[in-house]
């Protein structure tokens, strides 16, 4: 299975690699941004994109954006909970 987790695009880096700055969550990343351009690569700065192995896979809007990093913060809640669970059976198992 593929992610992708959403990222903003921020500014143009290597216009002849199609290379691009990216914001994921705070981080900025570069990234290909060839599979999104059409036209000018300074056209991509300001839009969303599905990042995938240092990919903008596909473009997507703010809306979808916002609501897919949610979602996964949801899920790395859900994990956590998960792991401090099995880390207390552990030691349940431990003392019994």
């Amino acid at each position: 299975m593929c992610l992708g987790i959403p990222g903003q695009i921020v500014a143009v880096t290597d216009a002849d690699r199609m290379m691009a700055m990216a914001e994921v969550s705070g981080v900025r990343r570069e990234v290909n941004v060839a599979p999104i351009a059409q036209g000018p690569l300074e056209g991509v700065i300001g839009k969303w994109a599905l990042i995938h192995v240092g990919f903008a896979m596909s473009e997507i809007d703010e809306e979808e954006a916002a609501k897919t990093l949610e979602a996964l913060r949801g899920l790395g809640e859900a994990q956590e909970t998960l792991e401090a669970m099995a880390a207390g059976d552990a030691a349940l198992e431990g003392t019994a």
